[in-house]
């Protein structure tokens, strides 16, 4: 790019004979053999692969900081709270290691209930405080079920597809 004052920045290269060979693999060598082209729009949305541990603590720190969010902006709803805790089941689903697939549907139902800490709020005192926490659980179980019920299905079309493609590569091998 030509700086303010219009010139042409000038750049030491190398020869072509010098450079050093790209140690980066070419994309046609990393795409795997069968599988089909991603295409562009869906390649720029985020894609890590956590850990359990770290699906644990993705899940129950959005959930925990949803459930403030909601007690501060719409004065503790359980509805709302319940309903933005399936896109996170979904997304924990999906972000978790091939390895540690089943991680998934155990640390959703428990970043429910550590994210309902702030919305449950009843009464005074710890006695008071759980037992809001317990009524929460009692009644938003629907959406409890309905969250572990969707990363769980997540889970098991990864898998699937997951055995599918090693069996594929294995016929392919012999």
């Amino acid at each position: 790019r030509p700086s303010a004052s219009g010139h042409q920045p000038v750049r030491a290269t190398r020869p072509v004979s010098q450079r050093r060979p790209s140690t980066a693999p070419a994309a046609a060598a990393v795409r795997r053999p069968g599988a089909r082209p991603v295409p562009r729009a869906v390649r720029r949305f985020p894609n890590p692969r956590l850990t359990g541990l770290g699906c644990g603590l993705f899940c129950g720190a959005v959930m925990l900081v949803l459930g403030h969010l909601d007690a501060l902006l719409l004065g503790s709803s359980l509805t709302v709270y319940s309903v933005l805790f399936l896109p996170v089941c979904a997304l924990t689903a999906v972000w978790v290691r091939r390895s540690e697939l089943m991680t998934a549907p155990v640390v959703v139902p428990i970043a429910f209930a550590v994210g309902l800490v702030p919305v449950a709020d009843e009464g005074g005192g710890i006695g008071g405080h759980l037992m809001g926490l317990f009524t929460a659980l009692a009644t938003q179980a629907g959406w409890l079920y309905g969250g572990t019920l969707i990363a769980g299905l997540v889970v098991l079309v990864r898998r699937a597809r997951l055995v599918a493609l090693r069996a594929a590569a294995r016929r392919r091998s012999t």
